[in-house]
């Protein structure tokens, strides 16, 4: 659904009322800002408690900025528009069109694209967040 577009739209089936929904540009943006959002406020949640716990203190402009990175290349990576979206766009760049369409055998090559895309960002946000923590 996060992916969905006006020329990809998404069908949902509500498995209650069984009734169909058809999801275009504008409720694929909403659904992917709502995670994003939700997903970045469960890491400041988390990363704060955890920074607590450990007697770390973390500078609030370092931490604002790790999340906004988060944030930032996390919608940008999950707004998987077919044929638009920007992993599938850089994976063709580099010669790796193939794997992230690659579905078979037990390997989904857009799912590994997604996470290495997201575990790099991840660590890159983390060495943001740590600047001037004490």
């Amino acid at each position: 659904m996060k992916g969905a577009s006006d020329e990809h739209p998404v069908t949902f089936t509500d498995p209650v009322t069984e009734k169909k929904s058809t999801h275009g540009t504008a409720d694929g943006r909403k659904v992917c800002l709502h995670h994003c959002l939700t997903y970045v406020a469960t890491q400041a949640i988390v990363a704060g408690l955890g920074a607590r716990a450990l007697g770390i203190r973390v500078h609030p402009a370092a931490a604002a900025a790790a999340l906004a990175v988060s944030f930032g290349t996390r919608y940008a990576a999950d707004r998987r528009v077919p044929g638009e979206g920007l992993l599938e766009k850089l994976a063709d760049k580099m010669g790796k069109g193939g794997f992230y369409c690659l579905a078979d055998f037990g390997v989904n090559g857009a799912f590994h694209v997604d996470s290495s895309w997201h575990h790099g960002w991840e660590t890159v946000a983390a060495l943001i967040a740590t600047t001037k923590a004490s």
